[in-house]
């Protein structure tokens, strides 16, 4: 299948994506898989025996190796009552959630082309959400080299006071959380087509975002989404650029930067210029007109060092 991420916010709109070259210094993941071959193997068998449904427990061995690369856990234990947990989510609270994500990818992908309709539309309370959040807000697309999800989102055009009057706090975490669900489903699916281990790189554009003001029930719902999607998918995220940040922001960063550990800084990279001039994001897709400088400053900030 020839496959190329287009999501709004990060909901796949999957075509005419040709998968590209793993990175040089990628691993192989069938080397990863073959690798931790008993660990996977061990993890599959607990997450099957709470549920054998294969949106609660999924059936790609990628989903697994991500919890035995994860580096957070400190000892095998530790990593073994986090599947724990996370399968106990989907097959509760996050049940909905996982199951229209599932069935939605799979209606999406049951031509030979994929239509991403069934995505939009399967997404919780996406008759109220998706008219606020289109390609002039946020996007996936997908590098041609590493095959890495890059997920860009520019906070600064998002009318987030009329979105948050539509919904609940609780109602755009699961949004949110349905978006990360699909994003990572696809980035396991990938892994094995192209055998490289595809992380979410994510692009926030700061432009236009005003230090006071706007929604604190937005805020409210994008922290608490991420710190849970954080906690769902181990061995996801890739680094997170923060772009063209306000002028008295960029002054609170570098006096607070220091105070951060080294293992955040280190995923986060404070940068002016990308996505500046861009006004819709449909220009940094495959064949867009600003494709080509993307990617290159992808490349400069993202997968230099």
């Amino acid at each position: 299948m020839k496959l190329l991420t287009q999501c709004y916010l990060g909901i796949a709109s999957i075509s005419s994506f040709t998968a590209g070259f793993s990175a040089p210094s990628a691993s192989s993941v069938q080397a990863l898989l073959s690798a931790n071959q008993e660990k996977i193997a061990s993890l599959k068998t607990i997450a099957q025996s709470i549920s054998s449904d294969a949106s609660v427990s999924p059936t790609n061995d990628v989903f697994y190796l991500r919890y035995a690369l994860e580096t957070s856990y400190e000892n095998d234990d530790e990593c073994t009552e986090a599947l724990k947990s996370n399968i106990q989510w989907r097959l509760t609270d996050g049940k909905d959630i996982v199951t229209s994500a599932h069935q939605a990818m799979q209606a999406a992908s049951s031509d030979s082309k994929w239509d991403n309709q069934p995505v939009q539309q399967a997404a919780p309370h996406a008759d109220r959400i998706n008219k606020y959040l289109t390609s002039v807000q946020c996007i996936t697309t997908s590098h041609p080299t590493s095959n890495d999800l890059i997920y860009c989102v520019r906070a600064g055009k998002i009318d987030d006071k009329a979105l948050m009057s539509s919904v609940s706090v609780d109602e755009m975490i699961d949004f949110f959380l349905y978006v990360k669900e699909v994003n990572a489903a696809v980035a396991d699916m990938r892994s094995l087509e192209t055998d490289s281990l595809i992380k979410v790189v994510t692009c926030n554009d700061l432009l236009g975002v005003k230090l006071v003001g706007g929604s604190k029930d937005f805020r409210s719902a994008l922290s608490l989404s991420s710190k849970k999607a954080t906690q769902l998918f181990p061995s996801l995220s890739g680094r997170t650029l923060l772009l063209n940040p306000p002028k008295l922001l960029s002054a609170l960063i570098k006096v607070f930067s220091p105070l951060f550990p080294k293992v955040v800084m280190d995923r986060i990279r404070f940068e002016r210029g990308p996505l500046k001039d861009t006004e819709d994001l449909l220009e940094i897709v495959n064949g867009g007109a600003g494709r080509e400088e993307f990617i290159q400053q992808m490349d400069e900030l993202v997968y230099s060092d």
